[in-house]
């Protein structure tokens, strides 16, 4: 089945933009990063740990470069299932990084809240395409 989701331009600098898209997860909306350059699907640290006292993170072994940043210490976790638009993500083994720096970039240039970020694995996962024309994702599962 093919699902197209609604993308958000938002403008960073004279130069540089994002693409903003919504999510569901449990009850919380979410306001992701499009990052077709990200490898995993990121979500706050701290957020996470408000949202879900529960969750169990992983702490990985490696630590995560980009981000607007050098190198910050990487937990995993898995996340079951959230969706996107009627597109239901499943299985995915997230990443949970500091994203204070990028939120207050945010905050700084009138954009509200950031939750996370949409990455390659989901992606490719689900076959993504972007149409800048239209500004929509279009997600592919395989049923």
């Amino acid at each position: 089945m093919k699902y197209k989701i609604p993308l958000q331009l938002v403008e960073l600098e004279a130069d540089g933009c994002h693409l903003l898209l919504k999510a569901r997860w449990h009850d919380r909306k979410l306001n992701l990063v499009l990052d077709t350059g990200a490898s995993k699907t990121v979500f706050d640290v701290g957020q996470l740990q408000e949202w879900f006292p529960d969750l169990a993170l992983e702490a990985s072994a490696q630590t995560s470069a980009g981000l607007g940043t050098t190198e910050m210490q990487s937990h995993t976790f898995a996340l079951e299932a959230f969706k996107i638009g009627r597109c239901r993500i499943q299985k995915v083994t997230a990443a949970a990084l500091d994203l204070q720096h990028i939120q207050a970039t945010y905050a700084q240039l009138g954009h509200g809240k950031l939750d996370g970020i949409l990455g390659g694995d989901v992606l490719r996962k689900y076959h993504a395409r972007i149409d800048y024309n239209k500004m929509i994702l279009i997600l592919k599962d395989d049923k």
